[in-house]
């Protein structure tokens, strides 16, 4: 008696078990493509990715950012300041920026993270850290 090969059919497991493989193979790629973009730039950008200075008004308040103040340990020498209290920044090691106002939502540039700190503020006076 002869055995032939019989072509093994799709079953319904070998399909799960190719969709899973495929859409972790694309959960994969837009990670990867995600740790590499780099995020948005704003106004408060310099060049090369490192925050430059800001000076404006927002929602009635005033918000400065400068390079090369502020704590050096924590926001990479860079100090924000909102109606001329500081605000105390700290880079993360992603490049992301939080504040004390702030903490649990990074935001892409000291810019940003102003202008967050201003909104959940609602017209209250930062009080600064001793």
């Amino acid at each position: 008696m002869s055995y032939q090969s019989v072509p093994s059919r799709p079953t319904r497991r070998r399909a799960i078990g190719v969709t899973a493989g495929a859409l972790a193979g694309l959960t994969l790629t837009g990670t990867a493509h995600a740790a590499t973009t780099p995020p948005a730039r704003t106004a408060g950008d310099a060049p090369h990715g490192a925050p430059g200075p800001f000076d404006e008004v927002f929602q009635g308040r005033r918000i400065q950012g400068l390079p090369g103040s502020g704590h050096p340990h924590h926001g990479g020498g860079y100090s924000v300041r909102i109606d001329g209290e500081e605000l105390h920044v700290m880079r993360n090691a992603d490049g992301t920026w939080i504040s004390v106002v702030n903490h649990y939502e990074p935001s892409a540039t000291p810019l940003a993270i102003a202008r967050a700190a201003v909104v959940e503020l609602q017209g209250a006076a930062l009080v600064p850290l001793v």
